[in-house]
């Protein structure tokens, strides 16, 4: 398995998954930390429309923008997993979304997303950003690209924009956890330490 996604990231490298896209040039107006996050309302793998307001009980969410083709996202897709069993019964959900352009990914339509979400046992939303409008709102750039958000009494906050870890290679020799580290702050009312991390991952495709 660890073979196979060495390979997998060796040919996004030679296909250039690293080279400056118009995805980039869309995000660089996205969210900051300290911003409030504008809700979306995108169609799940389940064929409902879901945004952030559905989840009543939630104090703030984990956003990955990710998918099903790209190197990194499948990387990481069992430590989002994890993310989401460790914190949406603390209030702090995963929300999965696919922003690519499906006619330059198919390998990322509808029905692969679905497959794949049965496939691994997604136990979070992973909706597809269809029009490619909000992935721009957000700034992301890359897949997976994390935002932590903060409900507070004057709408929901960015806390912490960029990277799941410090080690997309291998979980078991990640140093900084800065998405658990964020949401950990958050959840005893503490301020985030570290904000913002170069999100490493694929550039979303237009």
């Amino acid at each position: 398995m660890k073979k196979g996604i060495k390979l997998m990231l060796l040919t996004a490298i030679v296909f250039g998954v690293w080279s400056f896209t118009k995805a980039e040039e869309k995000g660089d107006n996205g969210y900051k930390v300290g911003d409030e996050v504008t809700d979306f309302r995108l169609e799940n793998i389940d064929g409902r429309m879901v945004s952030m307001e559905d989840f009543n009980e939630a104090k703030g969410f984990i956003i990955t923008f990710t998918c099903n083709t790209c190197p990194y996202a499948v990387a990481y897709e069992d430590r989002v997993e994890g993310l989401n069993k460790m914190y949406a019964k603390k209030g702090y959900p995963v929300i999965a979304i696919m922003p690519n352009n499906i006619e330059v990914k198919p390998g990322d339509n509808m029905g692969a997303m679905q497959e794949r979400a049965k496939e691994k046992g997604f136990t979070f939303p992973y909706l597809m950003d269809e029009d490619q409008s909000v992935y721009p709102q957000f700034g992301a750039t890359k897949t997976p690209h994390i935002y932590v958000v903060q409900k507070m009494n004057n709408g929901n906050i960015v806390k912490y924009i960029g990277a799941i870890d410090d080690n997309y290679q291998n979980a078991d020799q990640v140093k900084n956890k800065y998405v658990e580290d964020a949401v950990n702050a958050l959840l005893v009312g503490k301020e985030v330490d570290v904000t913002e991390t170069k999100a490493i991952g694929c550039s979303i495709k237009v």
